[in-house]
């Protein structure tokens, strides 16, 4: 955003900040509602740990298993 843009955009600040927490709280509450995103994300970063060498292909078996049975 410009200098000239932002000037003449700042009386909208305020609209701008209500909007942006607006959006976090309704992701905040999507997160919270839906009960499988822990366990989407649990895994997505196991599989990243896996990716990147920092566990063994039945290390990872074993805790993906462990995740998925601790839902």
């Amino acid at each position: 955003m410009g200098l000239i843009t932002g000037l003449l955009t700042l009386p909208l600040a305020p609209v701008r900040g209500v909007a942006w927490i607006g959006e976090q709280v309704a992701e905040e509450a999507d997160r919270q509602l839906d009960p499988d995103a822990r366990v989407r994300r649990e895994l997505a970063q196991l599989e990243m740990r896996h990716e990147l060498g920092y566990l063994s292909d039945e290390e990872f078996a074993r805790l993906e298993e462990e995740i998925i049975d601790g839902e």
